[in-house]
């Protein structure tokens, strides 16, 4: 994405940027560390303040094409306006150990189970999984579950780095989901939980797993023969 800040640097709370486009209800900005909401993980929310001190409330953050679009409360800025933007930070770090609390538990199923993902989805308050298992029963969730908080307990570092397309696609067991709902870039995006998993995504994660917390399990859910759901939350 054009001037996504958040695809390298996921702890950067606030940016000065420039409005490049102004619409009926927001803006895009030449750079931006909000996060368009995708792959399950909600948009950031926040607030633009320009020079002058006018404010905005960031409500919602989508994709465009390659552009990255704020909706805002009120008349938004005008091209040109030049603003200081501050992320919600509490959203967006849970958000981020949501995440890498759902890397860590499709790294478990796909290695142990060779599970895909079939769909998930980030709160701010939980977060599910839907895994491709047969056997699911509410002891085996809880093995699961607890195989988790193992490695989390590892204090593993969570980095991000890039690799082309075509040496990717070599490697089926970088992407987790269906490859024709992959975006059509040249450079893939990998998150690498050292020594346990790399998987292709997009999202923000935190740096150590030690910030995920401890995972619990909630509730599972049976969604067909092999489509299983599983519901966390963290302390």
């Amino acid at each position: 994405m054009r001037g996504a800040l958040y695809l390298t640097d996921a702890y950067r709370k606030e940016f000065d940027s420039t409005v490049t486009v102004s619409f009926a209800d927001g803006i895009v900005l030449e750079e931006t560390v909000f996060y368009p909401a995708g792959g399950g993980q909600p948009s950031d929310q926040g607030e633009i303040v320009s020079e002058l001190g006018d404010r905005w409330k960031v409500i919602s953050v989508e994709k465009s094409g390659n552009e990255i679009l704020h909706k805002v409360e009120g008349v938004p800025p005008t091209v040109g306006t030049k603003v200081h933007g501050t992320l919600d930070w509490n959203l967006r770090y849970a958000h981020m150990r949501y995440h890498t609390c759902l890397h860590l538990l499709s790294g478990v199923v796909f290695h142990k189970y060779g599970s895909a993902i079939t769909g998930n989805q980030i709160y701010a308050d939980r977060a599910r999984m839907d895994l491709t298992l047969n056997e699911f029963t509410p002891t085996f969730a809880q093995d699961i579950i607890r195989e988790v908080n193992e490695v989390a307990g590892r204090h593993l570092p969570v980095s991000v780095r890039f690799l082309s397309r075509e040496v990717a696609d070599r490697d089926p067991a970088l992407v987790r989901v269906a490859r024709n709902i992959m975006p059509d870039v040249k450079e893939v995006r990998l998150i690498d939980i050292e020594g346990f998993d790399v998987q292709a995504d997009g999202g923000t994660h935190v740096a150590n797993t030690r910030e995920v917390g401890k995972i619990q399990l909630l509730k599972t859910e049976n969604k067909g023969a092999r489509n299983k759901r599983l519901y966390v939350t963290l302390t």
